[in-house]
């Protein structure tokens, strides 16, 4: 257990652009009995403690909201289990998601955890649980939830149970469900039991240009309502191309106002169809051009377009605020066209991406931490696109999930009524809310014991 200052100042960070209050001491267990006795500790020193895992998370959901234990889980970090026949993994929570995929690869078992957040070569399947992460491919495959059977949960008094299983029709209620996204609020997850899906017999990237974003958002209306059904869909705008271009040269047009990845997959048979049938949408919506890969190798470099796009970013900024909403796929370019609308009037930059399929929308703003003016503008402008989102159909979160971030702006979607019953869930498990505290719901809705204890919350305008 490390309680050094320097090893404890570290911890109060993740990726967000918030700080987190003072962290106690931070623990390394090893096995989920380990986790059990520090949460007995906890619970008996009448401690609060936050789990957490690589801290890849953008919206504080791991940083303390007051002085706190953390358990660190990246010492649980291995593979127990492969089961190809009832295709399922066991893997622990501090496995890192693309380090899976490459271990089912490698290994020529021809098989895949789908979910794929952009964090994936850094975020651990324990932190992508809590979060219900989502991903390029969660169009057609679904998010986190849909690919978690089982978990293995240590609840706030230390004890350990199983929930969900390794058999697809359990019965009773969804209690994997409960915990999957709840954000490390109702128990730390010491084990999962993930779904794994065969390798598709055929994957088709294209990549499509267009002269603005309405053509690109009017070919996706055109996609699904067609019955094509992508793997995935991405969406980019002309400034996020300019410095993707920059970055990594694709060679975009300057008359290109954006572009659609495209990529589609499932058995041979059929794919030229459906192939065709994209290429013939887009031509409909005034597409520049449509460049289908022949090579694994051209595929790789299509999806350079969209992998390298947040990297980029540092062309522009060392500080990037990153807004997560989502809205209805046929609102897709009224809600990008009102998203610049509210960045500009803020005298703000905002270059947006999308995961255009599912309508989720990534506008990134350029941040200065020690403008304060600045500051302040970009928080007011990230709940105004929250607030356009739910306005148009959407949800204030569509993979990132809430934490400190959009705790206040819950109560854009849902009623006292509805937020108090979600509470009466948590605090039946965690009466006293020690467990990741003071989390996902707005502050006034927790106990008096919790908002006298609330001086050293970070305010929503502080910046790490």
């Amino acid at each position: 257990m490390q309680h050094r200052k320097a090893d404890r100042f570290v911890y109060g960070y993740d990726a967000s652009i918030f700080r987190g209050s003072d962290v106690l001491a931070i623990a390394f267990p090893a096995t989920a009995e380990e986790v059990a006795a520090l949460v007995r500790l906890a619970a008996r020193e009448g401690l609060p403690f936050v789990a957490r895992g690589a801290g890849t998370g953008i919206n504080g959901g791991a940083l303390s909201q007051e002085a706190a234990l953390v358990i660190e889980l990246s010492r649980m970090n291995r593979i127990l289990e492969v089961d190809l026949e009832n295709r399922f993994a066991v893997v622990e929570p501090g496995v890192v998601n693309q380090d899976l995929k490459r271990y089912l690869q490698e290994r020529g078992f021809g098989f895949n955890f789908v979910p794929d957040p952009g964090s994936q070569v850094v975020s651990t399947l324990g932190g992508n649980v809590g979060n219900n992460a989502g991903g390029m491919h969660c169009l057609k495959y679904g998010v986190t939830s849909n690919h978690i059977m089982g978990l293995q949960v240590v609840l706030p008094d230390g004890e350990i149970v199983e929930v969900g299983s390794k058999v697809p029709d359990r019965p009773g209620p969804d209690l994997t469900g409960l915990f999957v996204g709840s954000e490390g609020t109702l128990g730390i997850v010491t084990r999962i039991t993930a779904r794994i899906l065969p390798l598709p017999e055929a994957v088709v990237t294209q990549l499509v240009l267009f002269p603005d974003v309405n053509a690109a958002a009017r070919a996706v209306s055109g996609i699904m309502a067609a019955g094509v059904l992508p793997a995935a869909l991405e969406l980019l705008d002309r400034k996020s191309m300019t410095l993707v271009d920059r970055a990594v040269h694709i060679g975009y047009p300057e008359n290109a106002g954006a572009c659609l990845i495209v990529e589609l997959d499932g058995i041979r048979d059929g794919m030229d169809s459906d192939v065709r049938r994209v290429s013939e949408i887009c031509a409909a919506q005034n597409a520049l051009s449509i460049q289908t890969a022949e090579t694994e190798e051209e595929s790789h470099r299509l999806w350079l377009s969209r992998r390298a796009a947040y990297g980029a970013m540092a062309r522009v900024s060392a500080n990037v605020y990153i807004c997560d909403g989502s809205v209805p796929r046929n609102r897709l370019a009224e809600a990008i066209e009102r998203v610049v609308e509210i960045c500009t009037g803020h005298g703000l930059d905002v270059i947006n991406l999308a995961h255009a399929g599912d309508g989720n929308l990534h506008p990134l703003i350029p941040l200065d931490p020690n403008d304060p003016d600045a500051r302040e503008r970009v928080i007011v402008a990230g709940r105004e696109i929250l607030e356009m989102c739910v306005e148009l159909g959407g949800s204030i979160t569509g993979e990132h999930g809430v934490g400190v971030e959009k705790q206040e702006e819950m109560a854009l979607m849902f009623s006292p009524e509805e937020l108090g019953a979600m509470l009466t869930l948590k605090f039946a498990l965690d009466p006293d809310d020690r467990c990741n505290p003071r989390k996902i719901f707005p502050l006034a809705l927790f106990p008096p014991r919790t908002l006298a204890a609330a001086e050293n919350r970070l305010p929503r305008d502080a910046v790490s």
